[in-house]
């Protein structure tokens, strides 16, 4: 094997999507000579935006994938709601990058430099205070090292820089933030709030937190609602790394970027107690290159971070590099989806909307919030997205009639219909975790990631409460033909791509693999802030939590190296 050693950085991060972006931005404002490392193709803002509003006749199957290419292909990546001709390149090839089933579970890999930033939903709710104490409270899982008002500042100064549009509430179990102003409500929307509300006292309906401007900012422009965000954003309204991270830390000169770069494992240094490095090799050449520094961000995704760290084993760490706890690879969680209340209105058959607005509304945590709200049948809590629409001329493919009469008919939009999807948290189960194959591996020689997660009874009992909440939630909104399905055989854990947890936090070094600032308790330089850092899962979409934490980590441990202590 020809291993060559490159010039030592003074910081390497594995993984360039919405964590890597921002330990990069970061890292390199502050000084520091870093390279940023991902496994997938180079990828860039606007030239690489091949799709980008092309419309369906531009694309060469209007669209669609082929049956046999997303079941010999995509059989896994196809799943993905966003997941269609226009946005295949941007997810990995399941056929060639596989990973072993022990339980049903869908782990959706990005493709290129700036990973699943390019394809995310851009909800962003900070997680409240009951969040970092609910562990310590109902005695599922170890207790965060961490409060509210540790992250708090941090959520204001990472806000202030990927431009969040949202409403102020009030609510204490759902934290206001730095808003941009809010994209509008529709109007059958602005009347379920109310009913709503008026039905229940401790229900709220807000319009989505967002990661869309609605205001320039930075010299980034406002939305034009275009509506298809996940084939790139030219405007760079729509945050994501390749847009918005990445440039800022490009612009210092600090940061070297390196695509087609798999990390096969972490080097460790015995004598200094630290990572000296990592072990990349050049998916495309299968060159191998180690590359050496003094500090190490792992943002490579909570089971791409895990499957790296598992594989970096020393006479020290025999089961994986900061693994003297055993917690490494275990307790992964994602939130449980599904769940769905759908029905229609004849009202407001006059009323439209302008363009397509992409984002939806919210409807924040409502139970086991105090004792009013406590469920004896489970713990924790859910919370529901939900979006309203007129159908369009595609109703066409189900309604009767030919002819003029049957065109006629099309040219005015349809009824309004609403729908409402229930999203809920998931308990730390020390069997929910990933492991190495002990046989298998792929076409680089890494060891293949054994999945093995499913829900527990208090997810299956809280499902029950999500769906009837939803049922008289839309009856309640004055909606007739409600429909309420519960599709938990479809949504195994992965699919809300919220995974997190096999690297957790935690005060205690037995119990857990991180500090409260991120650091390996066994290794001062190395640094975890990609999902594999949470604690528990919460109910609100992570990412502006996991940058937040990230902006945090990489505060601290640049002041740990000018004290000389990293």
């Amino acid at each position: 094997m020809n291993i060559k050693l490159n010039t030592e950085f003074d910081a390497i991060v594995v993984g360039s999507g919405m964590t890597g972006g921002m330990a990069a931005k970061e890292l390199c404002e502050r000084g520091l000579k870093t390279l940023v490392l991902d496994r997938g193709v180079a990828f860039e803002h606007g030239t690489s935006f091949v799709t980008e509003h092309k419309r369906p006749f531009e694309l060469p199957r209007h669209g669609r994938v082929p049956k046999e290419e997303l079941n010999d292909v995509y059989s896994t990546q196809g799943k993905v709601y966003l997941f269609d001709e226009a946005t295949k390149h941007l997810f990995v090839k399941d056929n060639e990058q596989p990973y072993i089933q022990e339980k049903p579970y869908d782990w959706i890999r990005a493709n290129q430099v700036g990973g699943r930033s390019l394809m995310w939903a851009r909800q962003t709710y900070r997680w409240g205070p009951q969040d970092f104490t609910a562990n310590q409270v109902d005695g599922h899982g170890v207790d965060w090292p961490i409060r509210y008002d540790d992250i708090a500042p941090w959520y204001d100064y990472v806000e202030g820089f990927v431009g969040i549009s949202g409403r102020a509430e009030g609510l204490r179990h759902l934290p206001d933030g730095q808003f941009l102003p809010p994209m509008e409500m529709t109007a059958v929307e602005k009347n379920a709030k109310m009913a709503i509300e008026a039905a229940f006292e401790n229900r709220r309906m807000t319009i989505g937190r967002c990661a869309v401007l609605t205001q320039e900012l930075n010299g980034r422009a406002p939305c034009h609602y275009c509506g298809e965000c996940e084939r790139g954003c030219s405007t760079r309204s729509f945050f994501s790394a390749v847009s918005v991270s990445l440039p800022a830390a490009a612009a210092t000169g600090n940061m070297t970027l390196r695509p087609n770069s798999i990390v096969e494992s972490i080097l460790y240094d015995a004598k200094t107690n630290r990572a000296s490095g990592v072990r990349v090799i050049d998916s495309v050449t299968h060159e191998v290159t180690e590359y050496r520094s003094k500090l190490l961000f792992m943002c490579a995704s909570c089971l791409g971070t895990t499957q790296i760290m598992l594989n970096s084993k020393s006479a020290e760490f025999p089961e994986g590099i900061a693994n003297g706890s055993g917690a490494l690879g275990h307790y992964l969680g994602d939130h449980h989806m599904g769940i769905d209340a759908s029905g229609f209105t004849d009202a407001f058959d006059d009323r439209y909307y302008s363009g397509s607005r992409p984002n939806g509304i919210y409807i924040p945590r409502f139970r086991n919030l105090d004792a009013a709200s406590r469920r004896s049948d489970y713990v924790r809590g859910f919370a529901y997205q939900g979006s309203s629409w007129r159908a369009g001329v595609e109703r066409g493919a189900v309604q009767e009639g030919i002819g003029i009469d049957f065109k006629n008919k099309l040219r005015d939009p349809g009824p309004w219909e609403m729908q409402l999807w229930g999203y809920g948290e998931t308990l730390p189960n020390y069997d929910n975790h990933c492991r190495l194959s002990p046989t298998e591996v792929d076409q680089w020689g890494i060891p293949q990631l054994i999945v093995s997660a499913g829900w527990g009874d208090n997810e299956l009992a809280m499902r029950k409460d999500c769906a009837e909440c939803a049922q008289e939630m839309m009856e309640a909104a004055g909606f007739r033909d409600i429909s309420v399905n519960d599709n938990l055989e479809d949504n195994p854990q992965g699919l809300a791509i919220h995974e997190m947890g096999t690297a957790r936090m935690g005060r205690d070094p037995q119990t857990s693999v991180l500090n409260a600032f991120n650091q390996a308790h066994e290794v001062p330089n190395l640094f975890v802030t990609d999902g594999a850092c949470m604690t528990s899962t919460a109910v609100q979409n992570p990412s502006i939590t996991y940058m937040a934490l990230t902006a945090r980590a990489v505060d601290y441990a640049v002041k740990e190296m000018a004290s000389g202590n990293i």
